[in-house]
């Protein structure tokens, strides 16, 4: 049995251009054998009546849909209720985005299909890698607006496996669409910020995404529709949501919990060195009661959401106890070189308390214990395979 993929076109005031481009994506996916093509056009009741253009060519073409919008929905709007209806009406398996106007090229369509084939969730029309290019004639502020919007939002978001984040050309599994679409409700995805909201969950949720290069042409007829708004919504989303990640990250967590932890130590060792003279030594003693705070903390906070019972918790304490012998062994090694090689010096007193390079060494080896036991704590210790 074949599988159905619906390619869908916003439309607003795009009667001309529709005309044209419905009977090239037919005549092209009529080749394309292990897939049953549909195109669905999502008109905001244009001015111009691009609808109407529609219902006549569906007489020719039994497998072209219309779905009218009584209000104007704007891009983000237009794919929402578009998605809706392909997946749960028309029984797609994928669907495509595709432009009215004929900056996307029919013709790489059976390029999309072959990286579906091969397994891919989300295929990407990349403008900027892997041979992709753009309109030479396209205005200067559109393209400005392209390429350092690309670059500013691979920035932000700290990812650049992706090369065009803004493209309007894809084609999306329905498994994506139905892990991301209840996080698309914020207003701000009405237009074209919708596109970079979309995509940027499905990464997050580490779906198989590729690009394959297109060439970008510039519309012929008509006017675009990209406004002050995209510039505006898109910074305010791509801010916005590295903020939350930078919040809710297990590793910032970590560091959090390892902070206190951190206190912890400190006051241990400020103790056990009254009666201890050795650096390297009274962190010992100290480092377990540490460690004892970390792991309860952890437990209850940084991997709440994969909480050991009362049941896993003597044996993953134990586990959690080997596994920072590691971290141990780093804080002793850096605590001795300090100690021994650059020598212990005072840096500054506080009544009765002297701080020293003593714990300068401690610090930078509790820094770096601190990615050594993130890389433990998940493969090891909160590791749901395991428990």
């Amino acid at each position: 049995m074949r599988k159905k993929a619906v390619i869908i076109i916003p439309t607003y005031n795009e009667k001309e251009n529709v005309q044209k481009i419905v009977p090239q994506i037919f005549a092209v996916v009529e080749k394309i054998k292990n897939y049953q093509v549909e195109i669905l056009v999502v008109d905001d009741t244009s001015p111009d009546k691009t609808y109407e253009a529609v219902k006549k060519m569906q007489q020719k073409f039994p497998r072209l849909h219309l779905l009218l919008n009584k209000e104007k929905a704007g891009l983000g709007g237009a794919y929402a209720k578009g998605m809706a209806e392909a997946f749960n009406k028309l029984k797609a398996d994928y669907v495509f985005e595709f432009d009215a106007d004929g900056s996307h090229d029919p013709q790489k369509l059976p390029e999309f299909f072959t990286k579906l084939d091969e397994g891919y969730d989300f295929v990407i029309g990349g403008r900027y890698r892997h041979g992709g290019s753009i309109d030479p004639d396209w205005p200067l502020l559109r393209k400005f607006y392209s390429i350092v919007g690309n670059f500013v939002i691979m920035t932000v978001l700290t990812d650049f496996r992706i090369g065009d984040w803004t493209s309007g050309y894809r084609a999306i599994s329905k498994k994506v669409y139905q892990s991301v679409i209840d996080e698309m409700g914020d207003e701000r995805f009405s237009g074209y910020t919708w596109q970079i909201g979309f995509l940027h969950k499905a990464v997050r949720k580490n779906f198989k995404i590729t690009e394959v290069p297109i060439h970008f042409k510039d519309r012929q007829i008509g006017e675009s529709k990209l406004g002050s708004e995209y510039i505006k919504n898109t910074l305010y989303y791509i801010f916005k949501a590295r903020r939350d990640e930078i919040l809710s990250s297990r590793f910032i967590k970590v560091a959090l919990v390892g902070g206190v932890g951190f206190l912890v130590q400190m006051i241990a060792l400020a103790f056990f060195r009254t009666f201890i003279s050795s650096v390297s030594l009274a962190n010992l003693p100290a480092n377990e009661i540490a460690i004892i705070s970390n792991f309860i903390l952890n437990n209850a906070w940084s991997f709440s959401d994969k909480k050991l019972s009362w049941q896993q918790i003597p044996f993953s304490f134990l586990k959690f106890n080997l596994g920072s012998v590691g971290s141990i062994i780093i804080q002793f090694l850096i605590t001795t070189f300090g100690e021994n090689v650059l020598g212990i010096v005072p840096i500054f007193t506080l009544g009765n308390f002297v701080f020293d390079t003593g714990y300068v060494y401690t610090i930078i080896g509790i820094f770096i214990g601190l990615i050594f036991n993130f890389y433990i704590y998940n493969k090891f210790i909160w590791n749901q395979k395991d428990n």
